[in-house]
């Protein structure tokens, strides 16, 4: 039975980069015979910890909990097969701990979804921003076998430093992505949805000036539904807050009508995946994504959703698909369609084994 190692800098459920990329595959792989060790390096404790203002006393304390995990995971590599390691495997500017994998003679697949290239630090670690070293990466990549990379904008770059390097987007498990129809009254306001995080708050913050506007507009009437682990206070606006609950985050976008997804137009971002638009797809909700970065290779625009590039075609789309309930049906369907062609568990798993065979049969020749 062929043992793969999965390292990542969060423990399992914990990473929707983890979850979205890997964990959720594991059962399929299971099933084809492949076992799994799991290494992480921050803990449920120090999790709570890092990601808070301040606290650098506490901070350097995971450092040196980080440290000793990874240390104790290398003692644990002989006996594997393949390593899969997703964006670093300690949040520090060496790559100690990268090399020893990369001697171990083991094969490496190295995994990246994001820019990490591009110095992005998050508002509670202002004051370490000096430990990430946005070179890091370009460090990394050449020590991989295989670097599987989200979308095309970092696959480019990645060939700068490797060869070896396939492009695989950040897909859903389509069997608990589905569509259904929501119950609601009939005179219920129509529903704008938006999910997210803390750190890309700032990016639903973009779109307000346009909702605004659509609100003075359009007699249709509609609420924002925000979904996120912090609320947005909207003035002139009716806004729904759900905190983001594993449990319950496709729920929360199954009863939506519209899904939106802006964005800033900068590097950093031409190096997100779409996920936010592809999970609302995936649950047969039309879409109105930023016509930036990965968007255009998701949405055939007026087929499977509506790109937008500026405030007055965010204000137009959105009218339309209010006032048009037949459009929001069929760019609902076709973006289904889409999903469970191209963005899927189902459309990528075998393509994941089949990297892992290669690897694999590469290293017992």
């Amino acid at each position: 039975m062929p043992r793969v190692f999965f390292i990542a800098p969060h423990r399992p459920g914990r990473s929707p980069s983890q979850r979205f990329r890997f964990e959720q595959f594991v059962p399929y792989w299971e099933a084809r015979g492949y076992a799994f060790t799991y290494g992480w390096s921050i803990d449920e404790r120090d999790d709570r910890v890092l990601y808070r203002q301040g606290a650098l006393a506490a901070k350097a304390k995971v450092y040196v909990n980080s440290w000793r995990r990874r240390s104790r995971l290398m003692d644990k590599l002989p006996g594997h097969d393949l390593i899969i390691l997703q964006r670093e495997t300690f949040m520090m500017p060496d790559i100690h701990f990268e090399r020893k994998l990369a001697a171990s003679g083991i094969p490496v697949i190295y995994d990246f979804d994001d820019a990490l290239w591009i110095k992005h630090v998050s508002k509670g670690n202002r004051m370490l921003a000096w430990l990430k070293n946005p070179g890091k990466i370009d460090r990394l990549l050449p020590l991989a076998d295989m670097v599987i990379a989200g979308n095309e904008f970092l696959a480019d770059h990645a060939r700068r430093y490797n060869p070896a390097v396939v492009t695989i987007p950040t897909v859903v498990d389509t069997s608990i992505y589905r569509p259904i129809a929501p119950e609601k009254p009939a005179n219920d306001p129509l529903v704008i949805g938006w999910t997210g995080s803390s750190t890309t708050i700032q990016y639903l913050e973009l779109a307000i000036p346009a909702l605004r506007e659509l609100k003075r507009k359009v007699p249709v009437p509609f609420r924002l539904r925000i979904i996120s682990d912090v609320p947005l206070k909207v003035e002139g606006l009716d806004v729904e807050y759900r905190k983001w609950n594993k449990s319950s985050e496709v729920a929360d976008l199954q009863d939506i009508d519209i899904g939106i997804m802006p964005m800033e137009r900068d590097d950093w971002n031409k190096g997100k995946c779409a996920f936010k638009g592809i999970q609302y797809m995936a649950v047969g909700r039309p879409t109105v994504m930023e016509n930036f970065g990965a968007g255009p290779s998701v949405i055939r625009h007026g087929v499977d959703g509506l790109l937008a590039s500026s405030k007055e075609e965010w204000v137009a789309h959105l009218a339309q698909l209010l006032a048009d309930a037949d459009l929001r049906r069929r760019l609902g369907r076709a973006a289904r369609t889409t999903i469970e062609e191209r963005f899927s568990v189902q459309a990528w798993q075998d393509r994941y084994v089949q990297i892992f065979q290669e690897l694999i049969g590469k290293k017992h020749k």
